[in-house]
């Protein structure tokens, strides 16, 4: 079969650009290309090109690790293009060819000179990122940049050629600064509360490491707008890329699949323009806070209840688990009694139909998430998104009976060993510690006594009583007893 390219998006057999690509001026370099960038960033972008907006801001994407290659040798060959594949929960897809990403280079593969003439270049205005929850290289319990870790520390070097993410963006704003070329907007648009706070607290303190002044001309002179992003992404397979080719009658190397729904919620603070966002399904606020607290605190807490005890009930598919009615009925109370307590009004959004809305979008047997990629990394997740509920239920004297059992779920999970006896691979950066910490031991509370993971939550009561109990059941009579206790579900 032919491959997508420039040359054959003719004889696709789906809707595909109709601007020409050719005309184009990249005006955002992200780093970080990957299914979610493509199935939100770029698809914006793609629909202003096809309003005719926008001709000055396609993206070029950039990479510093390795395995970034692969992304950089897929999008090559497809001079960009790649088909973004909606699953809906009734069987159809709405497929389409995105032509906004122009094409892609890696430090590795290019050379961070490469890199950094698109990044010093005066047509780049938006540096954009997706570099993951853990990409920020922030302490946990300080809240601090981390300065000595090994590929920081060598960036940090005189004369370094810089190969980290911070390092380049720091680096092109030097040689801004000294060209008299404005400063470019930092965007993250990664699934952190904060998030342009946080890239904001990263750069700078990388900035101030090498070079004072510098430091200060960047927090003068660059807006970090915070987001708040939101759609189901899985990893793209071979059964989706056979699917995709039988859909348009191409081959592509790399497509996306994703749910319908999306949600973009963006701070209006640029430094030198932006697109026209607003004429698509984004919405610019002034303050993003009510909807990141929303998402994280319903959603992404939610996928960590389904994730943990999921796994514990032998499901390998997320609508797999749905299907549980205890697993539903617990989503639905945690996030009706102990997330939405600690939520703020949000503006334009009816809370109770949101979560109706979550419930239907977990349920969406296409889209075929998995448990497995719900638990990978959920020393950098559930610290962010369950812990802070927990803390400020017991500060408002509430209960977190169902929160508790998600955290000993976890525990639970972290042993490596499910309820049949088969192992489970843990996938976390502090592997081998929280896997230490819940091995069984005379310390009940071994696990929750890590401040940088948990605070203070192993010293109080109402949240240790809950915990012990869950913890418990799971290891005693199991998960199906847990959701029993903890659902009314016959």
């Amino acid at each position: 079969m032919t491959s997508l390219s420039s040359t054959t998006l003719h004889e696709a057999a789906i809707p595909v650009p109709q601007y020409d690509r050719s005309a184009l001026t990249a005006g955002i370099a992200h780093f970080g290309i990957g299914g979610f960038h493509r199935a939100h960033q770029a698809l914006v972008v793609d629909e202003l090109l096809c309003q005719g907006l926008a001709t000055d801001w396609a993206i070029i994407g950039l990479g510093v690790r390795a395995q970034d290659s692969a992304m950089r040798a897929a999008l090559a060959a497809q001079n960009g293009l790649y088909t973004l594949v909606e699953k809906h929960a009734d069987g159809t897809r709405g497929a389409r060819v995105i032509g906004s990403i122009l094409g892609m280079l890696t430090v590795p593969e290019d050379g961070a000179d490469a890199v950094l003439e698109v990044l010093t270049a005066p047509s780049t205005r938006i540096v954009s990122l997706t570099v993951t929850e853990g990409g920020y290289n922030i302490n946990q319990t300080t809240g601090e940049f981390l300065l000595d870790t090994p590929d920081i520390a060598a960036d940090l070097l005189a004369d370094a050629v810089p190969a980290t993410v911070f390092g380049l963006i720091v680096e092109a704003l030097r040689v801004r600064r000294a060209a008299g070329t404005a400063a470019f907007t930092v965007m993250s648009c990664d699934n952190l509360q904060d998030n342009g706070r946080i890239a904001r607290r990263a750069l700078v303190s990388f900035a101030r490491a090498k070079d004072t002044e510098l430091a200060q001309w960047i927090e003068a002179h660059v807006h970090f707008p915070n987001s708040m992003v939101d759609r189901i992404t899985p990893a793209t397979t071979d059964e989706d890329r056979a699917e995709t080719a039988a859909l348009t009658g191409l081959d592509d190397a790399w497509p996306v699949v994703c749910e319908p729904f999306f949600q973009w919620v963006l701070e209006d603070s640029f430094s030198d323009g932006r697109p026209p966002y607003e004429k698509t399904r984004v919405q610019v606020v002034d303050d993003v806070e009510p909807y990141e607290l929303m998402k994280l605190r319903l959603l992404n807490a939610s996928h960590q209840a389904i994730a943990h005890l999921g796994c514990l009930r032998g499901y390998e598919l997320v609508d797999d688990a749905m299907r549980d009615p205890h697993i539903e009925d617990l989503l639905r109370r945690y996030m009706l009694d102990e997330g939405t307590p600690t939520l703020q009004p949000v503006p334009g959004i009816d809370l109770a139909e949101y979560r109706d809305e979550l419930i239907g979008r977990f349920s969406n047997p296409e889209i075929r998430d998995t448990i497995a990629r719900l638990c990978a990394e959920a020393s950098e997740r559930i610290p962010k998104w369950l812990v802070p509920v927990i803390s400020e239920r017991l500060d408002a004297g509430g209960e977190v009976t169902r929160s508790a059992a998600v955290i000993a779920g976890w525990a639970r999970c972290a042993t490596g060993i499910d309820e049949r006896g088969d192992p489970i691979e843990i996938v976390d950066d502090r592997r081998d510690e929280i896997m230490a910490a819940a091995a069984p031991n005379d310390d009940p509370l071994a696990f929750v006594r890590d401040p940088a993971l948990f605070g203070d939550l192993a010293e109080r009561e109402g949240f240790t009583k809950p915990y012990l109990h869950a913890l418990q059941v799971l290891n005693t009579a199991g998960s199906k007893a847990l959701l029993a206790e903890l659902t009314d579900v016959e």
